[in-house]
C-alpha cells in the first residue's frame, strides 16, 4: 500500500485512506457525487450525515515539501478544540485547483495503531494472520492458523504440516512433506524432505538431508547436521554434530563436537566429554559402531568402524574396529555390610 501511494501523482497531494466497519475516532473521507476528493472531516467535527462514511483517514499522506510549506501557512485556527489540522492541506489545495487524491489500503488492519500493549498485541496476531494466510497459500497444513509465531523468513514447500504453538525465528525452510509438531521452537533451520519433528522440540541451525525423526523433547543446537533417516529422540542435546545416514541416539543424551557415521546406535545417557575447560575437543565414530548407555566418550577420540562399547564405559583412548571394548570397576560384593538404621 505504501508503494502505491508512493507511485502517485507526484505532482499531487495523496492520502492513504481505509475500509472500516466502525469508523469511531478516524476522520472520514469526503468525496463529491463523482468520487473526487473533496476533503477530511474529523470525527469530533464531522456532522451525522458525515460520521456515517466509513471511508477513513489513516493518518498517511504523500505530498511534495514545497506544496506543503505553501499550505501549512494558510491553515486557520477553526476546529472544535482550535487545533491546526495537517488534513486540512487537502482541502486548501483543492481550493487553490491543485490536485488532490486517495488511494485506499489493501486491508484496513494495516492502518491500525497501537496506543497501549493490548492493541500492539492485536495488531501482532493480524500480522501473523497474515503469514500464515501465506504459508497456506503456499502449500502448508496448519492445524490452527491463529497459534503460529513466524518472526523471520519463513519458507515452505508443498505438504509441509505444522501444529500449533510452533515459534519460528530468523530464516527458516521447511522442505515438502516436513511435520512440525505442536509447541516447537525452529531457529535458522533447514530441514530436509520429510523430517518429522516431534513436540516441544528446540532447533537452533539445524540441517536435515532427508527423512529424519526428531524429538519430543529435543534441543538441537547450531551446527547439528542430519543425514538421511537420522533419529534423535527425547531429552538428547546436540551441538556442533554431523550424523551419517541412519544413525541414531533416542535417549538422555549428550553430544557435541562429534562426526557421527553411519547406521550408528547411540545408547541412553552416552556423553562426548568435549571440553576441557578451556578448549573443544572432537569425538568420531566410525560406521555401525554400538556406544553402550551411561558411556562417556572423553574426547579427542576415536571410535573404531563396528565397534562396541560397553555399557557405563569410561573411554579415553582410540578404540579398534569391530571389537568390544569396555571400562568399568569390577562388581562385587562387600561382605559385613548393613543398612543405616534412624538413630531415635
Amino acid at each position: 500500500s505504501l508503494r502505491q501511494l508512493l507511485s502517485a501523482d507526484a505532482g499531487a497531494a495523496v492520502i492513504l485512506t481505509a475500509m472500516i466497519d466502525d469508523p469511531s475516532g478516524y476522520g472520514r473521507i469526503v468525496r463529491d457525487d463523482s468520487g473526487a476528493l473533496l476533503q477530511i472531516v474529523e470525527h469530533r467535527d464531522a456532522s451525522a450525515a458525515e460520521r456515517a462514511i466509513c471511508e477513513v483517514n489513516s493518518g498517511m499522506m504523500c505530498a511534495p515539501a514545497k506544496m506543503l510549506r505553501d499550505h501549512l501557512a494558510a491553515i486557520a485556527e477553526r476546529h472544535a478544540k482550535a487545533e491546526i489540522y495537517l488534513t486540512d492541506v487537502i482541502e486548501s489545495a483543492r481550493e487553490r485547483g491543485q490536485p488532490v487524491a486517495a488511494i485506499a489500503c489493501q486491508s484496513w488492519r494495516e492502518i491500525l495503531g497501537a496506543n497501549d500493549r493490548r492493541q500492539l498485541a492485536q495488531l501482532e496476531r493480524f500480522c501473523q494472520q497474515q503469514r500464515a494466510g501465506v504459508l497456506m497459500d503456499a502449500g502448508a497444513m496448519l492445524a490452527d492458523p491463529d497459534r503460529i509465531d513466524i518472526r523471520g523468513p519463513l519458507e515452505v514447500d508443498t505438504d509441509v504440516f505444522i501444529d500449533i504453538n510452533c515459534v519460528f525465528e530468523s530464516s527458516n525452510h521447511l522442505a515438502a512433506g516436513c511435520q512440525i509438531g505442536a509447541g516447537c521452537v525452529l531457529t535458522n533451520c533447514r530441514l530436509g524432505p520429510g523430517t518429522i519433528v516431534h513436540p516441544h522440540s528446540v532447533l537452533d541451525g539445524v540441517r536435515s538431508d532427508g527423512p529424519c525423526d526428531i524429538g519430543p523433547f529435543a534441543r538441537l543446537r547450531p551446527g547439528t547436521h542430519l543425514g538421511p533417516n537420522t533419529r534423535i529422540g527425547n531429552f538428547v542435546e546436540t551441538k556442533n554434530v554431523h550424523f551419517g545416514a541412519g544413525s541414531k541416539a533416542n535417549h538422555l543424551s549428550y553430544l557435541g563436537d562429534a562426526l557421527v557415521g553411519s547406521s550408528v546406535n547411540v545408547g541412553a545417557g552416552v556423553i562426548t566429554c568435549n571440553y576441557d575447560g578451556v578448549n573443544k575437543h572432537q569425538t568420531t565414530i566410525g560406521d555401525g559402531a554400538f556406544i553402550g548407555s551411561d558411556s562417556q566418550l572423553v574426547a579427542p577420540v576415536h571410535i573404531g568402524a563396528g565397534a562396541v562399547i560397553g555399557a557405563g564405559s569410561t573411554i579415553t583412548h582410540d578404540t579398534p574396529d569391530d571389537r568390544l571394548v569396555v571400562s568399568r570397576s569390577r562388581q562385587r560384593v562387600v561382605e559385613g555390610w548393613n543398612r543405616p538404621i534412624k538413630k531415635s
